[in-house]
């Protein structure tokens, strides 16, 4: 499969996405630029984390204008793969690619740390294969990342398994004490109704590499690899 990683200016996970993805899983990386007009003829984008154009206005609201991202919504809405982690998933929903709002985290700090994850389905190709019955530890940092979305679309999303992670505890229960943000209903990451467009705001690129002492994150590029095709 060959990846797009999109790097905007401000961007500071891209190299690492990058060297998970070539390095780490061997697969072909395009380095593209957020003033690009042409994916490469990549399969699968991947927009990293970061502070995209310094996060002003709103995290992602810049960016979206960016030109690379008119290329990755007809990507998207033509069936193709598109990953956002971080800053990423605050650029898809501020593109509308995904639904809902990342805002300001509940305690209004930074948190950088690690959380663990648990599946909340198999229901699309990022969390097909991994174990719902298990607890991933998987790194965030951010500052806003409190997911967010009207009642009507939490029972949307709910209903059509588009919620795709939600934060647990080491033990895989999912309860307020294990939400380090707020977002409601403990959703880490979300996904569209088709399947084909992944928001989470945890970094599993950075729990790849057995040199970090945790692998946790391998699980979700793994489980990609096997199911997008």
């Amino acid at each position: 499969m060959k990846f797009g990683v999109v790097t905007f200016p401000g961007s500071n996970c891209d190299q690492d996405m990058i060297y998970v993805l070539e390095t780490i899983m061997g697969q072909e990386v395009e380095r593209l630029w957020h003033k690009d007009t042409d994916l490469k003829g990549v399969d699968f984008v991947v927009l990293p984390g970061g502070f995209s154009y310094g996060d002003y206005l709103r995290s992602g609201a810049i960016a979206k204008l960016s030109p690379i991202m008119k290329e990755v919504i007809n990507h998207a809405n033509n069936g193709g793969y598109v990953l956002g982690i971080c800053n990423g998933f605050q650029i898809l929903t501020e593109s509308g690619l995904l639904e809902g709002a990342l805002l300001h985290n509940d305690n209004q700090k930074f948190i950088c740390k690690n959380v663990y994850l648990k599946p909340d389905n198999n229901a699309s190709a990022i969390n097909k294969d991994l174990n719902t019955m298990k607890a991933y530890k998987i790194p965030i940092a951010h500052g806003e990342g409190r997911f967010y979305a009207p009642q009507d679309v939490i029972e949307r999303l709910e209903n059509n398994n588009q919620v795709i992670f939600r934060y647990a505890t080491n033990e895989a229960e999912v309860n307020n004490e294990a939400n380090p943000n707020g977002s409601i209903n403990n959703i880490a990451g979300i996904c569209n109704e088709k399947g084909n467009v992944f928001g989470m705001m945890p970094h599993p690129e950075r729990a790849a590499d057995g040199e970090l002492a945790n692998i946790d994150g391998k699980s979700l590029f793994e489980s990609i690899l096997a199911n997008c095709n």
